[in-house]
């Protein structure tokens, strides 16, 4: 089974020089608030568009899509790169 987005191409979204932690506590923080969420009656998926409904694979497309990124709070903002 392939698994998409892959983890090679999520990495490039992450800040830290393509940090795998970084990236697995960013995609389970987001998955978290997605099945909160949900649990809740709300939907805050409209960030990405995905065929799956787990919030694990719904996390990751948004993160692959650039609209959920990892901000460091020691880098300074300058350093980031423009929101789309």
């Amino acid at each position: 089974m392939i698994i998409k987005p892959g983890i090679s191409e999520l990495l490039e979204h992450v800040h830290k020089n393509g940090c795998r932690y970084t990236l697995v506590t960013l995609a389970a923080k987001r998955a978290r608030m997605i099945g909160k969420a949900r649990s809740e009656g709300r939907d805050i998926t409209e960030y990405a568009h995905c065929d799956s409904d787990k919030p694990v694979s719904i996390a990751a497309h948004e993160i692959a899509s650039g609209n959920i990124r990892y901000i460091d709070a020691d880098t300074p903002e300058e350093q980031y790169p423009a929101e789309q």
